[in-house]
């Protein structure tokens, strides 16, 4: 297990360097004037020259690299500013460096990434194990309709009409926005609550789908074959060996799902006015700043790669066959 844990480890190190290389190429190297675009619209000249300086654009490519990742392993300078590590880039358009920005929004991105992936995995897993055990039945026929329905929603469809009823027209919810848990765990709970529900009523309809073919496909295994005609209860064979080896598929399609909800859940924060790193992504593509949208980059990269790394760790418990 140690070696399995290691050999992946190393993987997404490996991965996390490659990205890290890609996006710096991307932003720095191909663009004829990198410190332009990272001075934003309002510019000096006076400004420029010191952006210029500070990001050493004089310098040779590769030393430029070497900066760049020494900023992430050990800080950097960037004139009389020091950024500690992990160094993301300084925004001169906000003056303040890319990592304490990002650490300001990321406990919005999580409360949305969180709640919503605990809520989708209850609902979508639990409607898809019950629609699998009452397979071809009324029930199953209603679930699997109703997951159609809902797969073909769209975040800013259903948030918005959920927010015209639930909130302003019924008020049944408060207004939705992202509050520090640790100023007040109920206004908290409250503002996330109607994002959750409609990332659930989107993303859940996926997993009930998913869940309910990969039991299906696990009932007619013949491990699971042989634990009915051993004789073991029906609750046994069915949660303990067909749920489990059915649970491969929907891990997969959960790393990747809560990857996006760190990273890149722009319509939902955008739709509820929740200031996460992905909504930050956009502003700052707006304004032009550059060091901000390589960091909002490299940080929703490295949660995906996290994710599917957790997910493969997930495999070895559920399937030890994976280990080898």
């Amino acid at each position: 297990m140690f070696g399995f844990i290691l050999r992946r480890g190393l993987g997404a190190v490996l991965i996390l360097f490659a990205i890290s290389a890609v996006t710096f190429f991307l932003f720095f190297a191909l663009p004829s004037d990198p410190a332009r675009l990272s001075c934003g619209k309002t510019c000096t000249p006076q400004t420029l020259a010191v952006i210029r300086h500070n990001l050493g654009v004089d310098q040779p490519l590769f030393e430029q690299y070497w900066q760049f990742l020494h900023g992430i392993l050990a800080g950097r300078h960037y004139g009389s500013t020091w950024c500690a590590a992990p160094c993301l880039g300084y925004s001169f358009v906000n003056h303040e460096a890319v990592t304490s920005t990002l650490a300001d929004r990321f406990p919005a991105t999580l409360s949305l990434a969180v709640g919503a992936s605990v809520l989708i995995l209850t609902v979508g897993v639990g409607l898809g194990v019950i629609a699998a055990l009452r397979r071809g039945q009324a029930l199953d026929k209603r679930l699997t309709a109703i997951a159609l329905v809902g797969s073909s929603m769209q975040v800013y469809f259903v948030g918005i009409v959920a927010r015209y009823l639930l909130v302003d027209q019924f008020a049944v919810l408060p207004q939705p926005g992202y509050n520090p848990i640790t100023a007040d765990p109920g206004k908290w709970f409250g503002g996330m609550l109607l994002p959750w529900a409609t990332l659930a009523v989107v993303s859940a309809a996926t997993y009930v789908r998913f869940t309910r073919s990969s039991m299906i496909e696990a009932e007619s295994q013949e491990y699971v074959r042989t634990a009915r005609a051993q004789g073991l209860p029906p609750r046994v064979v069915h949660l303990r060996y067909a749920w489990r080896g059915a649970m491969t598929l929907v891990l997969t399609q959960f790393g990747l799902d809560l990857g996006l909800f760190l990273g890149s859940a722009v319509i939902t924060e955008t739709t509820f006015n929740i200031h996460g790193i992905a909504q930050l992504a956009v502003t700052s593509v707006t304004d032009l700043d550059l060091p901000m949208i390589t960091g909002t980059v490299l940080v929703a990269a490295a949660f995906i790669v996290l994710c599917n790394v957790a997910v493969d760790l997930c495999y070895a418990f559920i399937d030890p066959r994976v280990r080898l």
